[in-house]
């Protein structure tokens, strides 16, 4: 055979490989990882045009306990209360509506605006199912009109951060169809239209998206990832396939969880997820630093809120919840030494360095305070009656933390000293003013270690601001947070115990007094100091969340029933499709 002949095999050959290559590649993109069902010919409930009926079974074993309390009858709305919050909702909409209309976020002191979240209004979307909610109905549809007017295929700035799109505006949007009863078609397409946009995210060889997405054919997926941007995409997407029968959607985050599922009981705390993995690789083996606050939160939330969502039809997320229960209580949480008797716990940090075993670091955050809520409803849900305790006792945590600050409102990030023993937890004046003066060495003057530790103690905590039982602040700020405020309303709902209606309304009322502006409310720099200085920034979630679960604590417990909803980490609620529990 000549010479011509061989390498016209070789090149036949080379072709021929390199098209099954294309062909396995293409298949696995398209039928790897899949599972759900085929939606497309599902038939229309009586919900109205494009809302389909959900992916789960009628079986007996896919159904769920009932988990909001049996309230009496003459359990009703708080009037005075709710009328209170509305008028917070108000106050911060018309701000909005004059100073910041259709742009991300309000600068509620100086009545500018801010881009924050890729120029789409995203306080605009984020508060549409909260007006509908509290009878703003007027301002719910004129918002309706202008969201037909955003262009999701063109961010103001990238990259485009995929969970915060998810979250706020996806999940927005579905919301807000939703509560509206289907009646503005434009909701339920702009949400597709974000849907589509984002799945250009995961169009990688691997299916796992870039979460930081400049929009670039084959843009690489970085080696590193923040955990809970990674893990919390499945309600947005698994509702959205529901709503249109189109399976892509759920297919694509389905391709996340089954990472999480296989790599769960590899990481350096079998059953605890880092807070930044390898995204690229699907290996959750190297991270060092574990909590239940930034960075990984939702992961756990998204956990225990997609099994009651997909009524228990998809098994792993029931089983990775399950996975992480244990090691959350050995390694997170801890009793803080306090002034008083109350048996409170709160959730801190564990980090691992290469030769040492884990080591708690008693650093509690704000956001950690979501986690009452969640064992709240898990015990519910897995029939674990001895998680609601923990749960209570997880609130009461951060009750206590904004109760002995000046403000009445807990900070951002705070350090504490854990109790020797859970039932070990005597008031030690001397150990916390020690804690105190290691974490603060820069307040330390060449006068104060010639005082007597008494005087040393008193004397420093004064200079601080430092209330009895917190050490040190990692940050004194509060960012209008809605974690707290979640888990009363859960507690409350699975419960019914008043007491958390109480606890909401005094929080209610210490928020409003210091972050009320002409405008607005704002974001303040220190809770230790009443009047603090407003940082000009209303977070979307202000309304989205804080305000809609103010207002549901004090509604009528029948809305928004815990058993017909289900709230996404930004507070917007997708309703089941599945109506019957088990009693």
């Amino acid at each position: 055979m000549s010479k011509t002949g061989q390498r016209v095999r070789k090149i036949i050959f080379i072709t021929a490989i390199l098209v099954l290559v294309y062909a396995l590649w293409k298949k696995y993109s398209e039928l790897e990882h899949s599972g759900w069902p085929d939606l497309s010919q599902a038939r229309q409930d009586d919900r109205g045009p494009g809302v389909r009926p959900s992916a789960i079974t009628d079986a007996d074993e896919s159904l769920l306990p009932r988990i909001q309390h049996t309230f009496d009858p003459s359990v009703d709305a708080q009037q005075d209360r709710i009328a209170a919050v509305k008028n917070a909702v108000q106050h911060s909409w018309t701000g909005y509506r004059k100073h910041a209309w259709l742009k991300d976020e309000l600068a509620p002191a100086s009545a500018g605006h801010r881009t924050t979240f890729s120029g789409w209004a995203s306080t605009l979307i984020d508060s549409l199912d909260t007006l509908w909610l509290v009878g703003l109905h007027v301002e719910f549809e004129e918002a309706v009109t202008a969201v037909a007017t955003i262009d999701f295929q063109t961010p103001s700035h990238l990259p485009i951060n995929v969970f915060e799109t998810t979250i706020r505006y996806l999940g927005g949007l579905i919301a807000a169809y939703e509560v509206s009863d289907s009646q503005y078609p434009v909701l339920l397409e702009k949400a597709i239209e974000v849907a589509e946009m984002l799945l250009g995210a995961f169009n990688t060889p691997s299916r796992m998206p870039v979460l930081l997405w400049n929009k670039i054919e084959n843009e690489p997926v970085p080696g590193s990832a923040i955990m809970s941007e990674l893990a919390t995409l499945s309600l947005e997407f698994i509702k959205l396939s529901q709503l249109t029968g189109n399976t892509r959607y759920a297919d694509a985050v389905q391709r996340i969880t089954n990472c999480i599922h296989r790599q769960q009981m590899s990481t350096k705390i079998p059953g605890l997820l880092p807070t930044r993995v390898n995204a690229r690789d699907c290996d959750l083996s190297n991270g060092m630093e574990f909590s239940l606050g930034a960075h990984v939160d939702s992961a756990y939330e998204y956990m225990i809120k997609t099994h009651q969502f997909v009524a228990g039809t998809k098994p792993e997320y029931k089983k990775m919840y399950e996975r992480a229960l244990a090691p959350i209580e050995k390694h997170l949480l801890y009793r803080p030494m306090i002034h008083t008797t109350a048996d409170i716990l709160l959730a801190g940090t564990v980090k691992i360095s290469r030769q040492m075993p884990p080591e708690l670091h008693a650093q509690t955050e704000h956001l950690s305070c979501f986690a009452g809520g969640m064992l709240a409803l898990s015990s519910k849900l897995l029939s674990q009656p001895e998680d609601l305790e923990t749960a209570k006792k997880l609130t009461k945590g951060c009750l206590w933390a904004s109760s002995i600050t000046p403000t009445g409102i807990m900070p951002e990030n705070f350090h504490a000293i854990p109790c020797p023993e859970p039932d070990d937890c005597t008031w030690d004046e001397e150990r916390w003013g020690m804690g105190m003066i290691q974490k603060n060495s820069f307040d330390e003057q060449p006068s104060d270690r010639k005082l007597g530790m008494s005087e040393r103690v008193q004397l420093k905590s004064k200079r601080l601001r430092m209330p009895k039982g917190m050490t040190a602040f990692a940050s004194r700020e509060y960012k209008l947070r809605p974690e707290l405020v979640e888990s009363l309303f859960v507690l409350y709902r699975i419960t019914g115990d008043e007491q958390w209606r109480e606890e909401a309304w005094n929080l209610f009322q210490a928020i409003v007094n210091q972050t009320r502006t002409e405008h607005g409310f704002s974001n303040i720099e220190d809770v230790t100091a009443p009047g603090s200085r407003k940082l000009d920034k209303m977070e979307s979630y202000w309304i989205a969340e804080t305000l809609k679960y103010f207002y549901l604590v004090f509604s009528a417990p029948e809305l928004m029933s815990v058993d017909e909803w289900v709230f996404n980490t930004e507070g917007h609620p997708f309703r089941l499709d599945h109506g019957r529990r088990k009693d």
